[in-house]
């Protein structure tokens, strides 16, 4: 799109929002400043580098699209690839499976070291992003049902072990960077049928979890994630919304919403004033649940809209920390990672541009008509003619651009992977 043109429609959407109080320039300056933490995982189906088999654990990839990544470095050359197609600075959350032992030697899951990271935390260094962690509880020999709240002391243990020093290698992560390593810890445990002993592996995992969360550290921040139900484990989850809520506000530590993790007529947004109220911070993993935890690629939906409105009428942005979880390997998984991360930071936008003031003042007035009106009316500003202008100041393609982009990069890089 040429360069006049887009200056163009920002300048008459500039007037536009600014007749009804919203300053765009502002608006731009701010999502310049939010990062996203993309997630390694969309572009190797979550596989990692353990060579540990197939996925288990309550979770699975659809569809095969040609040209997964097979390597480290296929991984990181189609991390940079996303990166140059998104305007703005952003980081990239690794799970512990994607562990470099090519220097090393392979380890077990709890023997992990930062040093099996060092060739990520330079690669993220020489890149100019900042890292995030998760610990990996799927996809091992010792994946039983439950994990953390596993009776079996060997089973427990392992986990626990593993959780620590997942924690210590996030510390150490964030020490490099100079800015905390958030890290998140999601396990599967639960039940296929009827479980009778619900109390006993809950607490079972509180007493991992105290075990874990003992260790003091600097430079990361721990997050706990709850789900509904994993596949194969439909029955009962150990850690449910209500187990890790009360437990986050009991410890002050955040807790993670991924956008698929709750029954489908839920609202995230509406979830988040309440979290904020008691605990310090909120992690977000945002998808597109279709039915439910299907890891869809996001896209400007009314769910994500609203969650990012919550955040900005909140003013959370400097305590919500939004990372991507969507694998779809169905389609050309650059073009997934691109389109779901553009729609996050579109919808962030659209959320930045609420005339807050006037809503707010005709909500305090008793003026609901008013306040409906501006609501309605705002969802045809020209928002979209804002978004271009981020992207190019940004220097990114600008409107559909980027698909050509994607498109040669597939013809040239990953169609040749077999």
């Amino acid at each position: 799109m040429k360069k006049e043109l887009v200056e163009k429609a920002y300048e008459i959407a500039k007037e536009r929002y600014a007749a009804i109080g919203v300053d765009t320039d502002a608006a731009l300056e701010t999502l310049q400043n939010v990062q996203l933490s993309l997630h390694c995982w969309q572009a190797d189906d979550v596989s990692g580098f353990e060579n540990a088999g197939s996925l288990t654990g309550g979770i699975q990839a659809t569809g095969n699209y040609p040209g997964k990544a097979r390597t480290i470095e296929e991984l990181q050359a189609d991390i940079e690839k996303v990166t140059s197609l998104l305007p703005g600075k952003h980081r990239l959350s690794l799970h512990a499976n994607y562990a470099d032992f090519r220097e090393t030697g392979p380890v077990d899951r709890d023997e992990l070291e930062p040093k099996h990271f060092e060739s990520w935390m330079q690669w993220a260094e020489k890149n100019g992003m900042k890292l995030d962690f998760n610990s990996t509880s799927f996809s091992h020999p010792k994946s039983e049902d439950l994990t953390l709240a596993s009776p079996k002391e060997d089973i427990r243990a392992f986990w626990v072990e593993h959780t620590k020093r997942c924690r210590a290698i996030a510390d150490e992560m964030g020490r490099r960077q100079n800015d905390p390593a958030m890290l998140n810890i999601w396990i599967h445990d639960g039940s296929k049928d009827i479980t009778v002993n619900r109390m006993k592996y809950r607490a079972i995992l509180k007493k991992s979890l105290d075990e874990i969360l003992e260790q003091k550290y600097e430079w990361m921040r721990d997050s706990v994630e709850s789900k509904v139900f994993g596949i194969g484990l439909e029955s009962y989850t150990v850690g449910s919304n209500d187990f890790y809520t009360a437990y986050a506000a009991q410890k002050n530590m955040m807790v993670t919403l991924d956008t698929g993790h709750f029954h489908p007529t839920e609202s995230i947004a509406d979830k988040m004033s309440s979290l904020l109220l008691f605990t310090p911070e909120v992690m977000l993993h945002v998808s597109r649940p279709v039915r439910w935890d299907s890891d869809h690629v996001t896209i400007i939906n009314d769910e994500t809209l609203d969650l990012t409105k919550e955040i900005v009428r909140c003013d959370a942005l400097g305590r919500v920390h939004i990372g991507l979880d969507y694998f779809d390997a169905s389609i050309n998984r650059i073009g997934a990672y691109v389109i779901g991360a553009r729609a996050t930071q579109k919808c962030l936008l659209q959320a930045l541009l609420e005339p807050l003031t006037t809503l707010r003042q005709y909500e305090a007035e008793g003026k609901g008509f008013e306040r409906l009106a501006l609501l309605e009316e705002c969802k045809s500003l020209p928002w979209n003619a804002v978004w271009d202008m981020f992207c190019l100041k940004n220097n990114v393609p600008v409107g559909e651009e980027f698909i050509a982009d994607i498109q040669k990069y597939e013809e040239e890089v990953t169609s040749k992977r077999c």
